[in-house]
């Protein structure tokens, strides 16, 4: 066994709550010593929050502006029925859909959405034509029918069909943004979220309201030639859409409310910081 020389002694160190040694541990600066408050490092922001994942950054003026600085017009459309239509009615509107389509210089987006109906404000309507009614043979028939009416929506799902048209308008133009489609699906949904602002200067937002105008007045018009009725929707339609898109099963049960009762003439997308009176950070 070697002498006890060779092994100098040493205090044995517990750990501290911290997990360091107390030979380690930070020893209290005495009274009256001066010492340099270390910054704080800032609180890092989440770049994972669900309202990154947006597409959209504002709604105004019937517009709706994207993330990355171009712009959407949404066209609702009426529908036909074209399997009521004789042969020579086919024909017309097959051939008009033809001509309409080789009319276009720009690209457009076909939508045709479901959604579940909500029955129970149409049976509360019953119920209360049903108690001023007095004729008791009439009563009797609205009683089955609220009953049928009630267990039918129980057992299915009462679906409602709409048709959109989306038109947009990229200020870089239509060439440019076949790059951008180019780099596929995963590419764009495992890309870095970006914090950043979205900025459009005053030329650029007046010119695609003009661009966009003219758009939509022709895809209107071509649609009027094929028996089909369609209108713009405005800033106020265009938030409940995206609402019911967005809140598919929410939008049944808790319908979005009256738009007269909001100040904010648009939805901005927040930053952490005071906007700008400008669209987006406008110059």
């Amino acid at each position: 066994m070697p002498p006890n020389n060779q092994f100098p002694f040493q205090t044995p160190t517990a750990p501290t709550p911290s997990g360091l040694p107390v030979a380690a541990a930070a020893v209290p600066a005495p009274i009256g010593s001066s010492t340099t408050p270390q910054p704080t490092a800032p609180t890092p922001k989440n770049p994972n929050s669900t309202q990154n994942t947006l597409l959209l950054s504002e709604i105004r003026d019937n517009l709706v502006i994207m993330a990355d600085g171009t712009f959407r017009a949404v066209v609702a459309c009426k529908s036909i029925n074209f399997d009521l239509m004789s042969s020579r009615e086919r024909e017309g509107i097959e051939y008009s859909y033809q001509n309409f389509l080789n009319s276009l210089t720009h690209p457009i987006q076909i939508l045709v959405r479901s959604q579940r109906v909500d029955i129970g404000p149409y049976i509360d309507r019953l119920v209360a034509i049903r108690r001023t009614q007095d004729n008791m043979l009439l009563n009797v028939l609205m009683d089955d029918y609220i009953n049928f009416i009630d267990v039918l929506s129980q057992e299915a799902n009462i679906m409602d069909k709409s048709f959109f048209i989306a038109i947009p308008y990229y200020p870089l133009g239509d060439v440019t943004n076949l790059v951008e489609q180019g780099k596929g699906f995963f590419g764009k949904l495992l890309a870095k979220p970006k914090n950043t602002m979205t900025k459009i200067d005053t030329a650029t937002y007046e010119k695609a309201k003009d661009e966009i105008k003219n758009r939509v007045d022709g895809v209107t018009a071509g649609l009027f030639q094929l028996g089909v009725q369609s209108v713009q929707l405005n800033t106020k339609e265009l938030g409940e859409l995206y609402y019911n898109v967005y809140n598919p099963d929410t939008a049944v049960r808790e319908p979005l409310g009256n738009f007269e009762d909001v100040t904010a003439t648009y939805v901005k997308k927040g930053v952490g910081e005071a906007p700008d009176a400008t669209l987006g950070g406008m110059s």
